[in-house]
């Protein structure tokens, strides 16, 4: 016979590779859907600042909303200015 006894993986190692190849998974799943949805540039104007965010979505109404929200992050400062400037119209909106 011999000294050692071979196993196989155990089952928390298992689950850990599992986990990892679902996420991996995931995020290429993703990345192929989100690359037959939407693109644009979000210009947003706020207390005489300017920013432009390239965004790629689903749908055009989440590019414009997130392209929104990163460009107010940029320019605006503290609650009150960021809820302002996500609410003011975008000062250019560029499809892509």
């Amino acid at each position: 016979m011999s000294g050692g006894v071979s196993r196989g993986v155990s089952r928390p190692a298992a689950a850990g590779i599992f986990f990892v190849l679902a996420v991996v998974a995931a995020v290429i799943y993703m990345s192929f859907s989100l690359s037959r949805g939407a693109r644009g540039e979000i210009c947003m104007e706020f207390n005489g600042r300017t920013a432009c965010k390239t965004v790629s979505a689903d749908t055009r109404e989440h590019v414009l909303q997130t392209g929104v929200s990163n460009a107010c992050a940029d320019i605006a400062s503290g609650v009150t200015d960021t809820i302002a400037c996500e609410h003011a119209a975008p000062k250019s909106v560029t499809w892509k």
